[in-house]
């Protein structure tokens, strides 16, 4: 990886963009097809209209839905504004996150296995209202391993301690609190999927920061419903996904966790 760290700074720009926009891409395919049941590598992309093949013109990431115009080159159906969306996105994230590190090994490991994840996981419970274990299951022993190898630097045992206490904490407080809402309001109030996701955050970055991001979820999430209710009159059951408020917090802490934590214990000491 060295090498890379020594090309120009535009040209690593160009790379990280050109990741983003190709995993972007790999993103879109996971949103349609993972709450469909359907297998993310076979078959090849296509039309979900008239299940025309596309070609690799008809497949690059934001270009090809303009020079199509936004439709499907054989039976002229819209394409959703949603792919080169979440293609501009995926690049964004991935520049910044390049411009965040400025190193290969950190910036593929969390954009690729962390950042990606969390984007495709909150895309779909907020169209779906589902997280798939097979993103949430696999990202727990994934952070494990980053927590205990690239964040430990010779300290692996006390971070392999500090990832799993963070599941257990993580995990273990928000299960308990959808238990006690179950049995008070005799409802369902977050699923089993929420739980995987703060245990896979956890993971990634030990139990100190999963009781932070738990804090900030459940802040983010109270305004976004309180705004909900007042501005577009939804009564206050109105179901609103946790997921992607636990991977926006999530995405905040790594890029500013130890920050607010100095911040709030500035406030004391």
């Amino acid at each position: 990886m060295d090498f890379l760290s020594s090309m120009p700074g535009w040209f690593m720009y160009v790379i990280a963009g050109v990741i983003g926009a190709i995993l972007g891409s790999f993103a879109n395919v996971c949103i349609w097809r993972m709450p469909r049941g359907e297998s993310i590598i076979r078959p090849g992309s296509h039309c979900p209209l008239c299940d025309h093949k596309l070609g690799f013109l008809e497949n690059i990431p934001i270009l090809s839905f303009i020079f199509l115009g936004g439709r499907c080159r054989k039976c002229r159906g819209r394409i959703s504004f949603r792919y080169p969306l979440v293609e501009l996105i995926a690049i964004a994230v991935s520049l910044f996150t390049w411009w965040y590190f400025k190193g290969p090994i950190s910036y593929l490991v969390y954009f690729c296995l962390f950042l990606m994840p969390l984007f495709i996981a909150s895309a779909i419970d907020l169209g779906h209202y589902i997280l798939p274990d097979s993103i949430t299951i696999p990202g727990i022993f994934v952070g494990i391993a980053v927590h205990t190898l690239l964040d430990g630097q010779g300290e692996y045992l006390s971070h392999a301690v500090d990832s799993l206490l963070g599941i257990a904490v993580g995990g273990g407080a928000l299960y308990i609190v959808a238990l006690v809402y179950e049995k008070i309001k005799k409802a369902e109030g977050l699923g089993g999927g929420d739980v995987k996701l703060i245990a896979m955050l956890g993971a990634f970055f030990g139990w100190r920061a999963a009781l932070l991001i738990l804090l900030m979820s459940s802040i983010l999430g109270s305004i976004v419903g309180l705004f909900m209710v007042l501005a577009f009159r939804k009564g206050m059951k109105y179901a609103i996904p946790f997921g992607p408020f636990l991977a926006l917090a999530g995405i905040v802490y790594l890029f500013a966790g130890e920050r607010i934590i100095q911040w709030y214990l500035g406030l004391f000491f």
